[in-house]
């Protein structure tokens, strides 16, 4: 099943939906993750536990969020995705929409949506009571943690530093993500730790 999604360009649209916050009240750099067990798209249980000892970014993701579609047309997402996993860094995506919310996907849709993207994280999460979203108090879509292998968030907040919905921008921005775990993985301390994420607000 393929999902429709609003024109990426829409300028107004993506205006309005753009959320620069505040990430005083999310989970922090330096902080224990908070820990969660959900149910992930295929209805497999999901525990922040299971892969401690590993490097784990979490993703935020709504499919109709013009921002997160500027990730997934661009494959920005999709290549940092296989890029990591391929370095043993579990990649979690997290949809957080409550239900009921007219942008709520199950996991079957979710999956669907996923697999037509070509993307390649480790488990999709359905966070369908938003309990995972706010115990990070994660603010947009898409909103980026990067956790060591000791359990503790190293990078909080915006994928890149354009913030923008347009796709031509991702592949010329610089990418905190990238940056956050290639210096944690070399055992440096993280230069950029938090930054305000910008996107869709998460529907709670």
């Amino acid at each position: 099943m393929t999902l429709s999604v609003r024109p990426l360009f829409a300028s107004m649209t993506a205006v309005a939906l753009a959320a620069t916050v505040s990430i005083a009240s999310a989970a922090t750099a330096g902080q224990v993750a908070p820990a969660f067990t959900a149910t992930d798209a295929a209805g497999k249980t999901v525990s922040l536990a299971d892969y401690k000892g590993k490097f784990v970014v979490l993703e935020w993701v709504n499919p109709d969020c013009p921002f997160v579609q500027k990730h997934y047309v661009s494959k920005n997402m999709q290549d940092l995705q296989k890029e990591w996993g391929a370095k043993d860094v579990v990649w979690l995506a997290v949809n957080s929409t409550r239900e009921g919310h007219s942008e709520y996907r199950d996991g079957k849709t979710m999956d669907a949506w996923m697999t037509t993207q070509g993307a390649s994280a480790k488990s999709v999460v359905i966070d369908g009571k938003s309990d995972v979203g706010r115990a990070y108090a994660a603010k947009t879509t898409p909103h980026m943690f990067v956790i060591d292998p000791t359990g503790k968030i190293v990078y909080n907040g915006a994928i890149d530093d354009k913030r923008s919905a347009n796709p031509a921008d991702a592949k010329t921005a610089k990418n905190y993500v990238t940056a956050a775990l290639n210096e944690a993985k070399a055992g440096k301390p993280v230069t950029t730790a938090s930054t305000t994420p910008y996107g869709c607000s998460v529907k709670y």
